[in-house]
């Protein structure tokens, strides 16, 4: 029974996606959802940017095994992430009316700076990509028993089908839909829970002391690792292009920057729920959890509520995913086409481009699946995706649009070397996070480089 409801709520879902996909007329559909989402979608487009296995099944994991301290990334760096996409870069992005995040770069610097910043964003989505594969793949096997590799091949599967044919229209109605269901079964779950425990304060007088805990030890070792949980996601996130497809889908600037706020704001508050879930479930099963942790809410909810509700849960859940890993999908697919196919090809028609952005979704969604298989952590795989894009996109960014000296040299120079020094020491090893050296070493190159070397044609 509980396999045939939630088997149709992905097929209702499928066909919204498929209904979406009659409004793809062109790229700009296909991408932006032609920029025409009112507040409300926009908003819930923001919200379920990350809202899927890394919310609701690896954070959780993190948050029982390490208290508050162990989910700074994930949900604070998330929220923060949208917050500061909100306050300093929706209204201008908005308005420069680009396709891609990586038409910035063109822009502000030149060709060369869009071609290695598509070169170097592309790959970076493939962690993510995998997250995602992997968290379908974990509750495909624990409801149904299938082998984890052939869950990867069949989740693959769907959301490549879904990505191809809808586009930006079908991701942002079918997250409008998601994130209604799954905020009301977390609610549903969590009151269920904290009824089971006793209330809601003896769950939290259950944990050992010091678990709320939120500010680091006052030594160099600990404020650096936490330092690096902050801007993982927090800063790693903004040079993104699903971030930025998102931005760019509102129907006017206002609505873009009251999008990204309200979508942080959701995140931050709806993202506890499902660590309150967590804790109250370790407290009344013990056990749960000990053979894959990431899976500590969905046994809860096999544990501890009707067929109904796992059926309304694990739909929504699939689902949640499912969009955001189409966003995902699609944010890599789009850069391909835009910016690194159609350069090439100047008579390119906009129907044989739509063509191009679709068959790159197959390639993009073979190497996630590939990569996913190496690696089942969600929790790590979210966390290279975002580094990845923190060191060598994060600085070309934000100085490129905020700091009139910047320059294509130093652009270049902190988008390689940054990424460079980064995977050094990643390969190395290091007690201080990797990503500190990259980020560091990408701003130092970007001011000193810019400063010797300035445009000799002032860029607006």
């Amino acid at each position: 029974m509980l396999l045939l409801s939630i088997g149709l709520y992905m097929l209702v879902t499928i066909a919204i996606g498929w209904w979406a996909s009659t409004r793809v007329k062109n790229t700009r559909d296909f991408v932006m959802a032609g920029r025409r989402l009112p507040l409300v979608i926009a908003a819930s487009a923001m919200f379920a940017t990350w809202f899927g296995s890394e919310t609701i099944m690896g954070a959780p994991s993190q948050f029982v095994d390490g208290g508050l301290i162990g989910v700074v990334e994930d949900p604070f760096g998330a929220a923060l992430c949208l917050i500061l996409v909100g306050a300093f870069f929706a209204r201008r992005f908005y308005k420069m009316n680009l396709l891609t995040f990586v038409d910035f770069f063109r822009i502000r610097f030149s060709r060369t700076a869009e071609l290695v910043a598509a070169i170097l964003i592309v790959p970076s989505y493939f962690g993510w990509i995998a997250a995602q594969l992997v968290a379908m793949a974990v509750v495909l096997t624990a409801l149904t028993g299938i082998p984890f590799h052939w869950g990867i091949i069949l989740c693959t599967c769907v959301v490549v089908f879904y990505t191809y044919i809808g586009g930006m229209w079908a991701v942002s109605i079918t997250d409008f839909i998601q994130t209604i269901i799954i905020i009301i079964g977390l609610v549903i779950l969590a009151v269920s829970m904290a009824k089971a425990a006793g209330g809601v304060s003896t769950v939290l007088a259950s944990t050992p002391q010091g678990f709320f805990h939120f500010l680091p030890e006052g030594n160099f070792h600990s404020i650096a690792h936490y330092v690096a949980a902050w801007i993982t996601i927090g800063l790693g996130s903004i040079p993104q292009q699903d971030v930025f497809q998102r931005v760019m889908s509102a129907k006017n600037a206002d609505t873009s920057v009251r999008a990204a706020y309200i979508g942080g704001f959701m995140y931050l508050t709806i993202g506890f729920i499902p660590l309150f879930i967590a804790l109250a479930g370790r407290m009344l099963y013990a056990d749960t959890g000990d053979g894959d942790p990431q899976m500590l809410i969905p046994q809860m909810v096999l544990r501890h509520s009707s067929t109904a509700m796992q059926a309304l849960f694990f739909g929504a859940l699939l689902s949640a995913i499912l969009s955001t890993t189409s966003g995902a999908m699609l944010a890599p697919a789009t850069i391909i086409g835009e910016n690194l196919i159609k350069p090439y090809f100047k008579s390119v028609s906009d129907k044989s481009l739509l063509r191009i952005m679709r068959m790159s979704v197959v390639f993009v969604a073979i190497l996630s699946a590939i990569m996913a298989s190496w690696s089942a952590n969600i929790y790590e795989l979210v966390g290279q995706s975002s580094a990845f894009s923190l060191v060598s996109l994060f600085f070309p960014l934000a100085l490129g649009m905020y700091w009139k000296r910047s320059s294509n040299v130093g652009a270049l120079s902190s988008m390689t070397i940054g990424l460079a020094v980064w995977l050094f020491f990643e390969i190395r090893g290091s007690e201080l996070p990797s990503l500190l050296y990259g980020a560091g070493v990408g701003l130092v190159v970007m001011v000193a480089a810019s400063l010797l070397w300035p445009d000799k044609v002032k860029k607006a």
